[in-house]
């Protein structure tokens, strides 16, 4: 959430991040017009206290020379102001819930480097690693090499839940497990982050904190009882929520986690894109990275956080693209996101499968998320920095396409066989 006073200091400047966003200035608007009622509730009172003080001391004096008739209906007079005050300050208390309300649908002001455009075409590669392997035989999507190996069943998870779902079988939910343990690993032996693992139900606050509520509502799946339970989205959710509402230490800072989820996503208005096979699901598996730092680290902080994620990609050798986003593709929370993107064969173009955003302060105001850099200093509003290292299925996705052989089996990248029991080929099961 943007601090209501830089918004109200620095109208120009939240007018033109939205309008590199393509935001609409209605939201804006309105903030402006909450404002300035807020301003003359505020000065009514104002007055009206002021007035008020003045008819207590003018009946003091009434009551000393023994008007009373005149101080009763002084007394009349403050009890009215009385009432008109407690008026005032419910009308204040309810202009500034809507002013948070407000608040909390505009999205995050875009970092200064970020490409203006309108939408994915604008984003700019930023790197390219590995070349595409050139198949000397007609490369065939994950799907049609799951389904002749044996280890991928759509059919059957569309009879049991629906279009959308995935069953894994034999060595391809081997191999999923296998991608699980080896991102891990490498996160929490090689980068440093505290592997966690959190609930899969998160109640309405904490999807208020990283901003999945009041905005995207549509796209999550409710659990329909009194408690109003989510499933998660991604662990960005639960994970960035771990500290919400507490006071660290800067000498804690930063921290950083690693979790491993499933996923659940409705892709409400996303339906006709994707619909064969894994990349686009409704229940998917991600290892994601999370940081909490000082804001001063955050930006450095990204860098490294999207050199975790790349690794995954490098060590398994895959070939892949970092892209930083324009304002038309950025989260509604981000700043600033750098998109990594796998080859994938059979579509002849990258896809994304990780997306490391740095939120700034946008967040942690959401959920209250502060720190504190010596005894007696003002808490100050923490950064919060996440991104998937990496997306698990669409890792499995492009090891299939990558690494298949013209016979129909997919080789183990060296780096991933000592996590699926030393498999170097997956065949017909």
């Amino acid at each position: 959430m943007l601090d209501l006073n830089f918004v109200r200091e620095n109208l120009d400047t939240v007018r033109n991040a939205f309008e590199k966003r393509a935001f609409p200035a209605g939201p804006l608007d309105e903030f402006v017009k909450l404002d300035e009622l807020r301003r003359e509730v505020i000065g009514e009172s104002d007055r009206i206290n002021r007035q008020r003080n003045e008819s207590s001391k003018a009946i003091g004096a009434l009551m000393q020379e023994g008007l009373k008739e005149e101080a009763e209906e002084k007394k009349t007079e403050v009890a009215g102001l009385k009432e008109r005050q407690k008026e005032l300050e419910l009308k204040r208390t309810n202009v500034e819930q809507e002013m948070r309300d407000l608040l909390s649908g505009l999205p995050n002001i875009p970092a200064e480097d970020v490409p203006v455009g309108v939408d994915e075409t604008d984003n700019l590669e930023i790197r390219s690693v590995g070349e595409p392997r050139k198949f000397e035989f007609e490369p065939q999507d994950h799907v049609d090499i799951g389904e002749n190996l044996g280890i991928l069943d759509l059919e059957r998870a569309a009879k049991i839940a629906g279009s959308r779902f995935a069953i894994l079988n034999g060595a391809g939910a081997r191999l999923e497990r296998g991608l699980v343990n080896f991102m891990l690993e490498v996160h929490t032996t090689q980068h440093g982050y505290q592997e966690t693992l959190p609930p899969f139900l998160v109640n309405r606050e904490s999807l208020f904190g990283t901003n999945q509520l009041p905005k995207f509502e549509a796209d999550l799946f409710h659990i329909k009882d009194e408690r109003e339970f989510a499933l998660i989205p991604t662990a960005e959710v639960p994970v960035t929520n771990y500290h919400s509402g507490e006071i660290l230490e800067a000498k804690e800072l930063p921290k950083y986690f690693v979790a491993y989820t499933p996923c659940f996503r409705s892709e409400a208005g996303s339906y006709g894109r994707d619909t064969r096979g894994l990349i686009r699901q409704h229940q998917f598996e991600k290892v994601e990275l999370v940081k909490i730092t000082r804001p001063e680290d955050s930006w450095d902080e990204l860098e490294k956080l999207t050199a975790d994620a790349e690794r995954i990609l490098q060590l398994l050798e895959l070939p892949y693209r970092t892209v930083v986003l324009s304002t038309g593709d950025l989260g509604f929370g981000a700043a600033k996101t750098y998109d990594i993107e796998v080859w994938i064969p059979s579509q002849n173009t990258y896809r994304e499968i990780s997306s490391c955003s740095n939120c700034l302060d946008f967040q942690a105001r959401r959920m209250n998320l502060r720190f504190r850099r010596s005894g007696g200093a003002k808490p100050e509003f923490a950064h919060t920095l996440n991104g998937s290292g990496l997306a698990v299925g669409r890792t499995w996705v492009a090891i299939l396409e990558n690494y298949q052989q013209e016979d129909g089996s997919v080789m183990i990248p060296d780096v991933l066989r000592p996590y699926v029991g030393g498999l170097e080929r997956i065949t017909k099961q």
